[in-house]
């Protein structure tokens, strides 16, 4: 067994416990602010050390261009995704759990 074999066996787990966590914490946060954030950390950190590790595991020119085309394609989605639902949720109304400041209320009150 090789360094990069125990390197990508590592990453793996790490990646695995990144997803477990996430769920963890859509069961656990109050709002869907919180579990969106904790949804795409999930997405973004979890798959990126997943296939990181998968990469270790297998290396090869040809895996190398898939998982850097995956990573660029995942974070890109993963963030706009978050973004999407929580922007989604806040127009339709949705109550955060512990407000402290809301700087789109703030925007809003200017454009009327």
């Amino acid at each position: 067994m090789s360094v990069l074999d125990i390197i990508g066996q590592v990453l793996i787990v790490m990646g695995a416990i990144t997803f477990a966590t996430a769920g963890l914490g859509v069961l656990r946060f109050p709002d869907v602010y919180t579990r969106a954030s904790a949804v795409s950390t999930a997405a973004g950190l979890g798959i990126v050390m997943v296939v990181v590790g998968a990469l270790l595991l297998q290396p090869g020119i040809v895996n190398v261009v898939k998982v850097i085309a995956l990573i660029v394609l995942q974070l890109a989605t993963a963030a706009i995704g978050s973004i999407v639902l929580a922007r989604a949720a806040y127009l339709t109304g949705v109550p955060m759990a512990n407000p402290i400041f809301d700087e789109l209320a703030e925007h809003n009150s200017d454009d009327s």
